[in-house]
């Protein structure tokens, strides 16, 4: 459960009320997710974290898919459920497939053994590499 309550449309402030509906706008929906409702309570804090997300997610360089699964990647690695659930939903909508997700997991996986090992064993990136 959320330490703060999700705020209702009617219980946002004019504020948040006005984020809210620039997520609708821009998302192209109706819905308004949970997190977005919780940080309702702090309106400063949700219009400045929603106007990063939007930057960043934007299309740019990356592909809307690719973004979604780095966000998946970083989710599961800082162990947000939340993000993870909602991302790879995102992700799925944008078109990735099951065995885009199995790959996404293996790779994880890969560099989440081989980061602990080159932590454990404290091993200094090659000379060549340096820039």
């Amino acid at each position: 459960m959320a330490i703060l309550p999700k705020l209702s449309d009617e219980q946002a402030s004019p504020a948040a009320r006005a984020v809210f509906d620039d997520i609708r706008a821009t998302r192209k929906t109706d819905q308004i997710n949970d997190f977005w409702r919780v940080l309702a309570n702090d309106p400063e804090q949700l219009a400045a974290v929603w106007a990063q997300a939007k930057k960043v997610m934007a299309p740019g360089a990356l592909d809307a898919l690719t973004k979604e699964l780095i966000y998946v990647a970083v989710s599961i690695a800082n162990n947000c459920e939340y993000c993870v659930v909602t991302h790879t939903e995102a992700a799925r909508a944008k078109g990735m497939s099951e065995a885009q997700y199995n790959e996404l997991m293996r790779v994880i996986a890969m560099a989440s053994t081989t980061n602990r090992i080159a932590i454990g064993y404290q091993i200094e990136p090659d000379e060549r590499f340096r820039k």
